[in-house]
């Protein structure tokens, strides 16, 4: 099944999120189908938080991809 869920990034104490669509069976930070945006959440000052190609995500969702609860939560959040 493939799903849409966040793969971490960047350092230490400074998270940093790739929105990706990929296969159920591999690992969180794993091989990914797409990389449909990103979600920054220790964003401060101009620097942009949260990213989404909806056009993309919509394409995945109606072929079948289930965005994973925190991606949900995102993409209400972007609207």
């Amino acid at each position: 099944m493939v799903s849409i869920r966040l793969s971490r990034a960047g350092a230490k104490k400074q998270p940093f999120y790739h929105i990706v669509v990929t296969d159920n069976r591999n690992g969180r930070d794993g091989r990914s189908i797409e990389r449909v945006g990103f979600y920054n959440p220790v964003a401060r000052g101009a620097a942009e938080a949260l990213r989404i190609d909806r056009e993309r995500v919509e394409h995945w969702m109606s072929t079948g991809a289930k965005p994973s609860e925190a991606v949900a939560k995102l993409l209400k959040k972007g609207a």
